[in-house]
């Protein structure tokens, strides 16, 4: 009971604090949040890896710069200043890359993998929420609001009826009673938010690029689940940390949105 009491506590502050972070002083409010939530996302990542105090340095500052640069990019006055972040990105990205010729580490080519792993896997997703931000910062909390919904969705339809393991070695309690549960829960979700029929978000997608919409992010954000799921299993370990009581780390609680964020960038870039 008092684990259910904690997480229930921790889960609705950190739900209010993604909510006020996008809807309230917006950008700065969202873009600071984020920036440091990247980071800190890049130094779990480094730290489950058993990553070098340079390799982890050197991917935190990294994020710091992508995010910085897309957050920027995404503002029309601040072009000139984008482009110098991101050449600052890359130079950074070489430097850390030829570093390891000095290091004279056991396995150079791990190292070179772990970095560009976390910049690819961690850094980019959520530099990406820029783009979601600077379409409609509805839109993104739409995305936040859809995959809660989805997951809870899937919870409650897997424990009730779940009976067909979709990855048992992966992650044993995920069914697709329950993926399929989640994502009726996730459509409905989708169509009020995206659609807007009620005239609550002011977005106003027609119902099929609604469904599109939502149903790319149910199968992205499952399989971020998946694959966070599976680096866990691969490392041996339970969580990605435990800043957040209840809930493990930082990637433990965006795991979803590494994938979704995205996808969604490329089906608005490409489809919608």
């Amino acid at each position: 009971m008092k684990e259910l009491i904690k997480r229930t506590v921790f889960g609705a502050i950190y739900v209010a604090l993604v909510v006020c972070s996008i809807l309230f002083w917006r950008p700065f409010f969202f873009q600071l949040l984020f920036l440091l939530v990247s980071a800190f996302a890049l130094l779990e990542f480094h730290r489950i890896n058993k990553s070098d105090v340079l390799l982890t340095v050197s991917g935190m500052l990294l994020a710091w710069l992508m995010f910085s640069t897309l957050a920027l990019l995404m503002s029309t006055t601040c072009f000139k200043a984008s482009c110098v972040m991101g050449a600052t990105y890359g130079l950074v990205l070489i430097l850390s890359l030829v570093a390891e010729l000095f290091k004279k580490a056991e396995d150079p080519i791990r190292n070179w993998g772990m970095l560009l792993e976390g910049q690819i896997l961690v850094a980019l997703p959520f530099a990406l929420m820029n783009v979601l931000f600077a379409e409609s910062y509805m839109l993104l909390l739409s995305v936040f609001i859809i995959i809660w919904v989805n997951d809870t969705g899937a919870y409650c339809t897997g424990s009730l009826i779940g009976r067909h393991k979709m990855f048992p070695r992966v992650s044993p309690g995920k069914s697709w009673e329950g993926f399929c549960g989640g994502a009726v829960f996730a459509l409905l979700a989708g169509w009020v938010l995206l659609s807007d029929p009620l005239g609550f978000t002011g977005m106003s997608y027609e119902w099929w690029k609604s469904v599109m919409i939502t149903l790319v992010i149910v199968v992205f954000g499952t399989l971020g689940d998946l694959m966070e799921s599976l680096m866990k299993r691969t490392l041996g370990i339970k969580d990605s940390g435990n800043v957040i009581p209840g809930h493990g780390g930082w990637l433990d609680r965006f795991d979803s949105m590494l994938l979704a964020t995205p996808a969604v960038v490329l089906l608005l870039m490409f489809f919608v």
